[in-house]
């Protein structure tokens, strides 16, 4: 079983950057699928990014396609979430998820696929 726990969150200003930090404990990030998803308050949870097991799969939503990246560093067991030319749209709380299975190009953008989930790490883009 593994742990996650989330940082980096904090508030910028339009057109900034943040980079958000899962750290994970109890197993190494690379026996898991790792996905950042986000939930602003009164929305759904909405998929942000997934790197797969190998790290050779990545894939990311429009709205962030191009401005976000994800990445890992196996010797620290933590994923990454770098965010630029930040917009107010992208305030919301940020989620770091975990999956032990196959990665499933039909599965890994849906919120149930992961089977462990951090707390969260707040994050505030004011325009």
């Amino acid at each position: 079983q593994v742990q996650l726990v989330e940082s980096g969150g904090g508030l910028v200003h339009a057109g900034g950057s943040l980079r958000l930090s899962c750290a994970a404990s109890g197993r190494t990030v690379s026996n898991y699928n790792m996905g950042w998803f986000r939930q602003a308050p009164g929305k759904e949870r909405e998929f942000v990014a997934v790197i797969s097991k190998s790290g050779a799969i990545t894939n990311y939503a429009d709205s962030v396609k191009g401005r976000f990246t994800i990445s890992r560093d196996i010797a620290k067991n933590t994923v990454y979430l770098q965010m630029n030319t930040m917009k107010p749209e992208d305030t919301a709380g940020y989620l770091c998820a975990a999956d032990g299975g196959l990665y499933s190009n039909s599965a890994y953008f849906r919120s149930q696929f992961y089977a462990y989930w951090g707390q969260g790490t707040q994050v505030t883009v004011s325009s």
